[in-house]
């Protein structure tokens, strides 16, 4: 086989491989001082990084994302959510990772940003700069998710209730002095009423009673390597057709037991499908 022929075959794949140097979320702690964060809400898209010259997943796989869609992007590294509107979720995943309706389905999908990888300033100076970027950008598929100061505990709580109650997620705190960290950082916060996380499918349950004749829950595995059942949150259509064994879901729960298993565990979502 000709060298460039194996080249293409086995070394080109590995090329966009690599995850990108992204900062990850804590989980929300209510010590702090909420006079010193920035507020945004936390939307339910597909994390995507932009390096300059392509968009990638968090994964490092690149996007087939249509030339026209980012041919206005600036030429520096943006980290944002690939979205289209609140509990859409399942549309901009089938968009973005399988070209679903395709490539004129991008048109429903825009970037909205939340960071500057690249900048070494605190992130008050980056919210002013992406400001400025998205204003200055004749891109109409790159925008900036709003951020806002609130002054209380309550009317951070209040704010929550508002997403929730519009079919939102929750929130994110990000520290007015914070610097772009490729860490889980402890100054980027997400706040949400419920925790949830991702799991293999390892195997179907049989339903019984009203779910005789389908799927009666799920085998999951999480990555801590915790295997449970999750039997609830599913609609009947998708317990006609679940989610295949391999594929990797997305559950909430609250709390764990003290062996690490997740409490009152509920279907979400397929997150990603076994290719």
């Amino acid at each position: 086989m000709p060298f460039l022929l194996l080249f293409i075959l086995f070394i080109a794949p590995l090329a966009h491989s690599t995850p990108p140097p992204i900062q990850l979320a804590s989980k929300f702690h209510d010590d702090i001082n909420i006079e010193h964060y920035w507020v945004s809400e936390k939307l339910d898209g597909v994390r995507g990084y932009w390096d300059g010259k392509q968009l990638i997943s968090k994964q490092g796989n690149p996007f087939a994302a249509p030339p026209w869609f980012t041919k206005d992007f600036p030429e520096q590294p943006l980290d944002g959510e690939l979205w289209i509107s609140r509990s859409a979720f399942e549309e901009v995943s089938g968009i973005t990772r399988t070209q679903q309706g395709g490539s004129n389905a991008w048109k429903k999908v825009s970037f909205m940003i939340f960071d500057l990888p690249s900048s070494t300033e605190k992130f008050t100076q980056r919210v002013i700069k992406m400001q400025k970027l998205v204003a200055d950008t004749p891109s109409p598929y790159l925008k900036m998710i709003p951020q806002q100061k609130i002054a209380t505990h309550q009317a951070l709580q209040k704010k929550l209730d508002e997403v929730i109650a519009g079919g939102g997620e929750g929130l994110m705190l990000h520290h007015i002095n914070a610097y772009y960290q490729v860490k889980r950082s402890l100054d980027l916060m997400k706040l949400k009423r419920y925790d949830d996380a991702e799991a293999v499918v390892l195997e179907h349950l049989a339903g019984k009673g009203k779910h005789y004749g389908r799927m009666g829950a799920l085998v999951v595995k999480t990555t801590e390597g915790i295997v449970f059942k999750i039997g609830t949150g599913f609609s009947n259509a998708e317990r006609e057709n679940p989610p295949n064994i391999g594929d990797t879901i997305t559950y909430q729960y609250i709390g764990k037991t003290k062996n690490g298993v997740p409490r009152f565990a509920s279907y979400l979502r397929i997150r990603y499908k076994l290719e």
